[in-house]
């Protein structure tokens, strides 16, 4: 019934968000001599406020259309190489000249966790100029029938090696934040069969391994909490005339009142520079105002089964770092891991996933080579900047890259990769 509220409210919003829109056309129109005054530019900015913070934001597009390679300037173009209801894998093909040798295939796992896929566009843009990049464009749940079936956590990671099939051998996987517990499990998964088409290298980063060590808010309350709670509490159905209409959702709106709700402050005091750099006509500092929250404030809805299983499984139970975690039956071992190079990475500040909680992992993959790990930890940024910003861009994506093509098989001709040093 919540949603369906949710719902009616912002339908009924919709009057007075298309007043303020012809307000603030009124009032920012140049022709009109009241938008050269402090009046009008504050009648304007007070209009868009209101209109933005009430609006729901639609999924945004990657919008990549070039990047820089061997110095040179390319196009970029999107391509669905691969698709089921619940995801598409996108390809950003960049039209390189005939002839010039393969960069590493790269897929980036985007998480699951209320955003799109493209709140890793900054993670794309810095990573193309090193390697052939595809990332997984995840579905939002109001958007699919319920004819099209469930979505929980086994069929996330069935989705991973379906992926990494569709690749091919020697591909590079990089998880962020959520999806380095499934990344893992599936890695673990196709070594103990011996799976071919296992990747090269797992780069995990800010991922969740195992939340016991340094728990922050987000892990402190799953468990507290317990199961139940979030089943009882935040479970909804997908409100008609939705495409999922009836199916179990844990909502995006939800999900997003979390994250305001952990940096309120720093929320308000964004919007409030933002109506003051409307008023003073400050226009390079509203458009990053407007970038970063028409990103932000894009979310989408979690199967209910997903989510449930997720927090169970990673946040309550700590399944995979005591070793019960297991995919349709069958354990899920890190131990038989022995071919995939581990890199972890996290942020000195995250308050998301805590320190330790990613390095985790090397504790998990005993038979992984010693000189085929490392673990890095990001000075002076916090969970966003793991994946983005200029930090991201000058001091992680060059090891990245480095331990990509070092651990690269085709790049070594099938021989044991180069040592490359453990990093702290």
């Amino acid at each position: 019934m919540f949603y369906q509220l949710y719902e009616l409210n912002h339908a009924g919003m919709q009057p007075f968000r298309a007043f303020a829109d012809a307000v603030k056309l009124f009032y920012s129109n140049p022709m009109n001599p009241l938008s050269h005054t402090p009046v009008g530019r504050s009648l304007a900015a007070g209009a868009e406020l209101f209109e933005r913070t009430t609006r729901r934001y639609a999924k945004p597009a990657f919008g990549i259309e070039k990047t820089v390679v061997d110095w040179k300037e390319v196009a970029v173009s999107e391509k669905v190489v691969w698709s089921r209801p619940f995801c598409r894998l996108l390809h950003f093909v960049r039209d390189l000249p005939a002839g010039r040798a393969a960069d590493p295939k790269l897929l980036i796992v985007a998480p699951i966790s209320g955003h799109y896929a493209t709140l890793l566009r900054g993670t794309v843009e810095a990573m193309l100029p090193h390697a052939d990049v595809y990332i997984t464009d995840w579905t939002d749940a109001r958007m699919v029938p319920l004819s099209d079936g469930r979505f929980d956590l086994d069929d996330y990671i069935d989705y991973l090696i379906a992926m990494l099939h569709r690749l091919g051998p020697n591909t590079h996987v990089m998880g962020v934040c959520q999806p380095s517990v499934p990344v893992l499990a599936a890695a673990a998964l196709m070594e103990a069969r011996g799976d071919k088409f296992a990747p090269a290298t797992m780069t995990l980063m800010g991922g969740p391994i195992d939340t016991r060590r340094n728990p922050t808010a987000v892990n402190t309350l799953a468990q507290e909490k317990g199961i139940d709670w979030f089943r009882e509490n935040v479970i909804m159905q997908v409100p008609w005339p939705n495409p999922g209409f009836m199916r179990d959702v844990y909502p995006g709106f939800l999900q997003l009142s979390g994250f305001m709700g952990m940096n309120l402050d720093r929320h308000i005091t964004a919007h409030r520079e933002f109506f003051m750099h409307l008023v003073k006509n400050d226009g390079d500092s509203a458009e990053k105002h407007r970038d970063f929250y028409d990103e932000y404030l894009a979310v989408m809805d979690l199967t209910a089964e997903f989510y449930l299983q997720t927090v169970d499984t990673v946040f309550v139970r700590h399944a995979l770092p005591k070793g019960e975690m297991t995919h349709r039956g069958v354990p899920v071992d890190p131990a038989a891991i022995r071919n995939v190079a581990l890199f972890t990475i996290e942020g000195e500040k995250d308050d998301i996933s805590g320190l330790g909680q990613t390095q985790a992992a090397h504790d998990l993959c005993v038979n992984i080579p010693k000189d085929m790990r490392a673990h890095y930890v990001q000075p002076a940024v916090g969970h966003y900047g793991v994946f983005n910003g200029s930090r991201f861009r000058s001091e992680i994506v060059p090891r990245i890259t480095d331990f990509i093509r070092s651990y690269d098989r085709e790049a070594q001709g099938g021989a044991r990769p180069r040592l490359v040093p453990v990093v702290s």
